[in-house]
């Protein structure tokens, strides 16, 4: 009769528990990241607007208004805020929700705070002098149903039912019958104009 000598599988060391254990939380945040990322970019690339609007809403540091702007604000500013009646300085940079730029300043720019979009101009009203905002405006607050083309060639830079997204920051303002009058004064009458989409004030 013979007999079976058991051979004891060695116990494992618990050093490499933790690791194994290590491993798999890192491999599991891998996994839960690149979901993430892969559900980030559907919803900015495909999703409708409001989908967009609802997720990116829940971003760390935007804040949405009553009218549905939705604001970051990257420098706060001090001082008080443009109202209606003034001219704004600013340096701004327009993009479509996919990162394509339609149009930029290219050195501070006088805008007549009432005669932009409603969401950009609701924007500056908030502002305070020296503050950098990012800002998220919805159609509806922009150009609507309505695609802008560029005068110079024709070509469409903002599509229909667009959702744009700003950067602005408020180098300075001040009353638009003080800018009217140092117009005059510089160039013999007539304001210029200008405007975040190349063509009349958004």
């Amino acid at each position: 009769m013979s007999s079976v000598t058991a051979v004891p599988i060695a116990p494992t060391k618990r050093s490499a528990l933790v690791w194994l254990w290590l491993g798999i939380i890192v491999a599991v945040a891998g996994a839960v990241a690149l979901a993430w990322v892969g559900t980030e970019k559907v919803v900015t690339e495909r999703a409708d607007n409001a989908t967009f609007l609802a997720r990116n809403k829940a971003q760390a540091g935007v804040t949405e208004t009553a009218s549905g702007l939705q604001i970051q604000t990257i420098t706060e500013g001090t001082g008080a805020s443009p109202t209606d009646s003034d001219v704004a300085l600013v340096n701004y940079k327009g993009t479509l929700r996919n990162g394509e730029v339609f149009d930029a300043s290219q050195q501070p720019t006088p805008l007549p705070v009432a005669g932009m979009i409603p969401g950009f101009t609701e924007a500056l009203k908030l502002m305070k002098k020296g503050g950098k905002y990012r800002i998220w405006i919805k159609p509806e607050l922009g150009y609507g149903s309505e695609a802008k083309t560029d005068p110079r060639s024709g070509r469409e830079v903002i599509p229909a039912d667009s959702l744009l997204v700003f950067e602005v920051e408020l180098m300075e303002f001040l009353p638009m019958s003080v800018y009217q009058q140092m117009m005059q004064q510089q160039m013999g009458g007539g304001m210029p104009g200008g405007a975040p989409d190349g063509t009349a004030p958004p």
